[in-house]
């Protein structure tokens, strides 16, 4: 699933090509994707000018005068910036005209989304989908102290905390292992055990393996690519993520893989306790 690197790496590719741009036509293909596309979305857009764009954890925004066009990947899915011309792809749900160029949303497995959020419901972030994230990394406000703060009560696994998004939001599975690998934290450790010191260590692990991700393109391991077409390759970068018995490249213990809530995490036993 393309996590908040990625998404930023997409919104940083499409700016130059739709800020400011007028919308000359709006192509629905199929019904919708998670959800129906918004009825009359066409009509809502059709000759609009897109004034800005914006990233809200992983959900991408185009910024209209008259409201915000929520763009989510789901699985498996990618933002490209093409020729209008170009012929359409199977998976391609969603076109987004702007004069010779188009923005084209593709989803094979059709988990992602296309909403629209009119000026007239307030702010975006009042958006039932974006209301309950919690604060972006690279925000002041996100520090060792909100992450200590709100985990006092925290009986779950710090890493299961950091996926929730309710505290920290766009720190996904990939990052989490990694961001938790730098920090010397165990994955397993109840949130609420972990002190203000070893907090300290995780905020900025996170953010700046998050910084590293975007500045690498993101991590590409099945479908992403960004607005360009060029994979990311920060997953050659991975200490810990899909590396279950490989030697830790700190220690030379194995890299361990575990199940938590479904999802895979890796570490390893030696550097983090």
């Amino acid at each position: 699933m393309p996590e908040l690197p990625e998404v930023e790496v997409t919104r940083r590719g499409v700016a130059p090509h739709v800020e400011g741009r007028l919308v000359t036509d709006v192509v629905l293909r199929h019904e919708g994707l998670r959800w129906p596309f918004p009825a009359g979305l066409r009509e809502m857009l059709l000759n609009r000018t897109v004034r800005a764009t914006g990233r809200r954890g992983k959900y991408l925004l185009l910024h209209f005068d008259h409201g915000t066009l929520i763009l989510h990947l789901g699985m498996s899915g990618s933002l490209r910036v093409l020729p209008s011309s170009s012929p359409a792809r199977v998976h391609d749900h969603f076109e987004l005209v702007l004069g010779g160029q188009c923005l084209r949303l593709n989803d094979p497995r059709r988990f992602g989304a296309v909403l629209w959020h009119p000026a007239e419901d307030g702010e975006v972030d009042n958006h039932l989908l974006l209301r309950s994230l919690g604060v972006e990394p690279f925000d002041e406000k996100f520090s060792a102290g909100l992450l200590y703060k709100s985990t006092r009560n925290r009986t779950a696994p710090v890493k299961q905390v950091l996926l929730a998004g309710d505290i920290v939001v766009g720190v996904g599975n990939i990052y989490a292992s990694e961001s938790l690998f730098e920090a010397g934290i165990n994955p397993n450790t109840p949130a609420r055990r972990i002190g203000l010191a070893r907090y300290e260590r995780l905020a900025a692990a996170i953010r700046r393996i998050l910084a590293a991700s975007i500045e690498k393109g993101g991590s590409t391991l099945r479908d992403f690519v960004g607005a360009d077409g060029r994979a990311g390759y920060f997953q050659q970068s991975y200490f810990v993520y899909d590396r279950a018995g490989q030697p830790c490249l700190h220690c030379g213990a194995a890299i361990r893989q575990i199940r938590q809530g479904q999802r895979s995490t890796f570490y390893c036993v030696n550097c983090q306790k």
